[in-house]
């Protein structure tokens, strides 16, 4: 896949932002030593996390150099590394270790989760939002339309393209018998959009991304014209004249025993 860009995933920064900083209000800590921010993107969570907890050590790791670099710029007082999420290791164990976004691209939930939950320091905190947007017409259609000829055959699989989430009972039961406390909540956000193309835009910058990069550039254009339409028919015009965009959203923060 194609590395990540910066520039499209920030124009809907805000939005994106706001379910980071709702995680973040559930964090039950005051003063932690060293904090992550695993699958940073361009620093927006990071950001959040400097800000509320500014005497800690805070590191930004992300997989993608266009997006480390963004971060830099915008945060040069942290350090921003390269790591896979599949085998991090920390240097020395994190009092919280916070994945906004990020761990819906990683396989292997039923080991990574736990894995993650085992490199905090005693009384750290494991803080995790996830899209659970699988099922919404923008993903349902996405995976319709690469199943098609002439598709089908540079797509390839889709159902290897975005990791299927658990239910929030298989989070809750993957961490609660060895954790103080686990909280887990669903949230739909309602974003409402200029139009069917802003709805594309919003998706090109983070889901669609798998899609479209295998294609070439006469294949890619007749996808997300043809796209398009199949969006602009599952989202009608409100009575402002914006599209309603439903965002399903899954949240999990799990604090080791002190």
């Amino acid at each position: 896949m194609q590395d990540w860009n910066p520039q499209l995933y920030s124009r809907y920064e805000d939005e994106r932002t706001r379910p980071a900083r709702e995680l973040l209000a559930r964090v039950p800590l005051t003063h932690p030593s060293f904090v992550v921010d695993l699958g940073c993107g361009p620093g927006n969570s990071t950001e959040l996390l400097v800000a509320r907890f500014p005497g800690a050590r805070v590191a930004g790791m992300d997989n993608s150099n266009a997006m480390l670099e963004t971060a830099r710029k915008r945060l040069p007082g942290v350090v921003f590394e390269a790591a896979d999420i599949k085998n991090w290791v920390p240097d020395v164990a994190p009092n919280l270790v916070y994945a906004n976004a990020a761990l819906q691209w990683v396989g292997d939930h039923e080991t990574l989760i736990p894995r993650l939950f085992k490199l905090l320091a005693p009384g750290g905190v494991l803080a995790i939002q996830m899209p659970d947007n699988r099922a919404e017409p923008t993903h349902r259609n996405m995976r319709e339309l690469a199943a098609e000829a002439p598709y089908k055959e540079p797509i390839g699989d889709v159902s290897k393209l975005r990791t299927e989430l658990l239910s929030i009972g298989d989070y809750y039961n993957l961490l609660a018998r060895d954790a103080a406390q686990v909280d887990v909540w669903h949230t739909i956000y309602q974003h409402p959009l200029d139009s069917a193309a802003a709805i594309v835009e919003w998706v090109s910058g983070t889901g669609l991304k798998p899609f479209i990069d295998p294609l070439s550039p006469e294949l890619r254009a007749q996808y997300l014209a043809e796209y398009e339409k199949r969006i602009d028919a599952e989202y009608p015009v409100r009575t402002d004249g914006k599209r309603l965009l439903a965002f399903p959203r899954m949240f999990i923060v799990a604090q080791r025993p002190a």
